[in-house]
């Protein structure tokens, strides 16, 4: 089948009207031509987590921007090798969790006549739908290129009328997501999606829908985060989103943050616009051009709403703006400082034409320096009296301003979505970065929803010992784990951001996280609790936000960390050594922390062999354990280093995978050397041109790589030459992670905003399953005696007869011995294990794993040699 035949199949399952055919047609000719510390509560604030650049330096580095073009042709790539798989090809996504955790929501819209009908935008997820207010969850939006949600809005006058402004608009973070790529339309509640343009403005702040007029549709673009660009402002369309007009445009640095209709006279427009500039180096969150505008004419003429208001003034930044539905000549709006706090929170009850400040200085417990971060505003629609501002925390008027209280309840902090049901006012939806909370008294307490897989991941681990326990570092989620490998019973063990997670392999009684700048603890108790780990670090080191934590595999008692130096612990963390010098070029001018190591790699063949890669494109291997140094990066493109794996092995085979864009000739974004880096191979082939993040080499077959990428998990049985999509059914989000269970044979993804996934990689190698498995028909026990020395047998019954095998793994997950099998009669069955490889070499004490595979599926117990 031709590649226009796989495009044409694509569009008829998702409508895309305006960016997409244009992509398109450049792939189509470019494929013809070539081919609990630091934890948020709801009322104190870890200033350790205010928001931060990382994701945006990672892809962005070195030219400071992204190329959004090379993207988007990269989804759309990937889209395209997902159809071009044979069915025999695919294996398939399983859902790891958490659905209980939660993650950024950026909006939440009750159906205005069914309180049980919700929509939920994700900061990086997508969009989902619950039919019985809260309880379950279907996501409706997955087909899209972009689930970053900026807005969500329902057609007054038709309910099945749903549109969706992609592209967040909270000013970035280390969550900061890709933007979005413009506006989409359902007529059918979600079921199907058409795009209508506006892909240029990249964020969308607000959808407004003419109450009296479905064809006039007002779009409030924040515009482009990290760069100025004239596609911001307010748009307005008169035909139902075929075309579009800018109607108010300030400045290349001024988008429109909030926008609200008159119900009852919707030729009157409110519009509040917010001067933004961040850089990875620079941050201004204000400027003489943010302010509130009116139009009283549906947009054609605008003024600007200056009394009693702050205005043009530098001070002035982020403007959040509700409207009375009861009152519509009373209106609030909360403004933001410039440097951060909050300004104030302004109140006219005659249409705009004078402001009042409240009395919001009831809320200076929340006066935290980045409200530019939330700053919403909701009024109840039944009582122009009561009105709810989003913050840190939910604060609560019921006098029109007079008196502000605390009513965020239990709720996760960071606030960015409300919705109160028109009614029954008691009736509250509210989003944060916590996820979905729902109120039935008015906002005095609130319950959360429990089943949204939104959590944003930036690591995963998984327990060697016990693979059902899954660990992950989160944004604003601090580090979570499940002891069952069961969806919703995952729970926090650490504050903060987390980032690396380790747990030994051959004791889990210590377990290693972290929160962001390298704030490293341990646990000796399997992570009942921690103490920090940070012994010996120097404290003038730079550290990244996701500073890199490495365990020697030969050696799990030895680990590493890198700051912009790499450190070496023998002690379990306890205390560190510094072993190489600065491996970076050094700090970076501005605000962000730049000039760090990225990753860390040890050879399981030999541990004197250690890579480094930093932030700004060094990459370092010492073959002493860290006595010399050799910068082996000089043919590598200069790009962030992600993430470096080697052969188990052969220590002189390695694996280096980059992030950011090519601007002109192509980028490989993965490169193997067989020579310890004197020199390297790219061996990206067909791959998508967007940012890898890991790369796993599988240890049955070191022919077959793993890679997880911007773009979901790719694969390559040939080391390279060719890549495929690994399975089906993984949403169209960042894989910033991966971790391998050889034993188990399974993969665990930590994706960027739709939680953990897994799936069984049997059929990549020899060690297939049954295609079509049957229902397990045997037992496999407990060896005996165990611990053991110097042998132990191994028992096992079968149902039926089968054709079998048994193998032992050490606790790196290599294979040390295949024991005899073959067809075997149903009964009892039992092999003694001599406790030696398969070469007769005694091995050393320690754990391992046995693994028995029938022709009905695969069972794994432990044990323990002791000598």
């Amino acid at each position: 089948m031709k590649l226009a035949k796989y495009i044409l199949i694509i569009l008829a399952s998702f409508i895309v009207v305006v960016s997409i055919p244009i992509i398109i047609q450049k792939w189509i000719e470019k494929a013809n031509s070539t081919k609990t510390v630091g934890e948020k509560s709801n009322q104190s604030i870890d200033l350790a987590q205010e928001p931060n650049d990382w994701f945006f330096a990672q892809r962005a580095f070195p030219r400071g921007e992204i190329n959004l073009q090379v993207f988007r042709e990269a989804q759309l790539q990937t889209q395209v090798m997902k159809l071009q798989k044979s069915p025999g090809q695919s294996l398939t996504w399983e859902l790891a969790g958490p659905t209980n955790v939660g993650g950024r929501i950026s909006d939440v819209e009750f159906h205005p006549a069914n309180a049980d009908i919700i929509y939920a935008g994700a900061a990086s997820g997508g969009i989902f739908k619950s039919e019985d207010r809260g309880q379950t969850w279907t996501p409706v939006f997955d087909q899209a290129p972009s689930l970053s949600i900026g807005d969500i809005s329902l057609d007054p006058a038709n309910t099945s009328i749903i549109y969706a402004g992609t592209g967040e608009v909270n000013a970035g973070g280390g969550s900061q997501t890709y933007p979005g790529n413009g506006l989409y339309r359902s007529t059918n509640a979600g079921q199907t999606w058409e795009h209508l343009g506006l892909e240029t403005t990249e964020n969308i702040a607000r959808v407004v829908v003419d109450p009296q007029n479905s064809q006039r549709i007002f779009v409030a673009a924040m515009g482009r985060l990290f760069a100025n660009n004239p596609d911001r402002g307010l748009y307005r369309s008169t035909d139902g989103g075929a075309s579009w007009e800018q109607v108010l445009f300030l400045s290349d640095s001024t988008g429109c943050i909030d926008a609200v209709i008159h119900p009852t006279n919707p030729d009157t427009i409110y519009a509040a616009f917010w001067e933004r500039v961040r850089r990875p180096d620079r941050r201004s969150y204000g400027g003489i051009t943010s302010g509130l505008y009116r139009s009283a004419d549906g947009g054609n003429s605008w003024e600007e709403l200056t009394g009693g208001l702050p205005n043009n003034s530098p001070a002035v930044g982020r403007i959040g703006l509700a409207i009375s539905s009861s009152n519509p000549a009373v209106l609030y709006a909360v403004y933001v400082n410039s440097s951060g706090p909050m300004l104030g929170i302004y109140k006219t009850t005659n249409g705009g034409d004078n402001w009042t400040r409240t009395n919001d200085g009831d809320l200076s417990s929340d006066n935290v320096p980045y409200w530019w971060w939330f700053g919403n505003i909701r009024v109840d629609p039944a009582n122009p009296d009561i009105a709810f501002v989003l913050g840190l925390n939910v604060w609560k008027t019921i006098d029109g301003g007079d008196n502000w209280f605390f009513s965020s309840g239990n709720m996760h902090v960071d606030h960015h979505g409300m919705s109160i049901h028109p009614q029954n006012s008691n009736v509250i939806v509210s989003g944060n970065d916590g996820g979905i909370y729902l109120s039935e008294d008015g906002g005095s307490s609130y319950i959360k929803s429990s089943n949204l897989p939104i959590t944003q991941f930036y690591t995963c681990e998984v327990d060697f010992r016990e693979p059902q326990r899954l660990y992950g570092g989160t944004q604003d989620n601090g580090t979570n784990r499940t002891l069952s490998g069961s969806l919703d019973d995952w729970q926090r063990i650490f504050g903060g951001d987390g980032f690396y997670v380790l747990v030994d392999p051959a004791d889990n009684r210590f377990v290693y996280v972290e929160f962001q700048w390298g704030n490293l603890f341990r646990s000796v108790n399997g992570g009942n609790s921690f103490i920090a780990a940070r012994s010996g670090i120097l404290p003038g080191d730079r550290n990244n936000w996701n500073s890199p934590l490495a365990m020697d595999p030969g050696d799990p008692q030895t680990l590493y960390f890198g700051t912009n130096r790499v450190y070496r612990s023998t002690n379990r963390a306890a205390s560190w050594s510094p072993i190489s010098p600065d491996l970076s070029n050094g700090p970076s001018s501005g605000n962000l922390v730049f000039g760090t190591v990225t990753t860390i790699a040890v050879a399981s063949s030999n541990s004197n062999v250690i890579y480094a890669g930093t932030d700004d494109g060094n990459l370092w291997v010492t073959q002493d354990g860290g006595n010399e140094w050799t910068n082996i990066s000089a043919s590598l493109p200069q790009r962030w280093i992600t993430r470096v794996a080697i052969d188990p092995f052969d220590e002189q085979i390695a694996y280096v995978t980059i992030s950011g864009y090519r601007w002109a000739e192509p980028l490989p974004h993965i490169f193997r050397t067989t020579n310890t880096g004197s020199s390297w191979e790219a061996i990206s082939g067909n791959l998508p041109e967007v940012p890898l993040n890991d790369v796993i080499i599988d240890p049955e077959n070191n022919n077959v790589l793993y890679i997880a990428s911007d773009a979901g998990v790719f694969v390559t049985e040939n080391l390279g030459s060719d890549w495929t999509v690994l399975g089906d059914g993984l949403p169209n989000v960042p894989v910033n992670d991966l971790v391998f269970h050889n034993p188990t044979r399974t993969l665990i993804a930590a994706t960027y905003g739709r939680s953990m996934y897994k799936i069984n990689l049997g059929a990549i190698t020899s060690l297939a399953e049954n295609e079509n498995p049957q229902p397990r028909d045997f037992v496999l026990f407990q060896n005996y005696p165990n611990p053991f020395n110097p042998e132990t047998t191994i028992r096992f019954s079968l149902k039926n007869a089968s054709t079998i095998s048994l193998e032992i793994f050490n606790s790196l997950g290599q294979k040390v011995r295949r024991l005899p099998a073959g067809s075997l009669a149903p009964g009892n069955h039992q092999v003694v294990w001599d406790g030696k490889d398969d070469l007769g070499n005694p091995l050393s004490s320690g754990h391992y794993i046995y693994r028995l595979k029938t022709e009905t599926g695969i069972a794994v117990k432990r044990m323990v040699l002791a000598k």
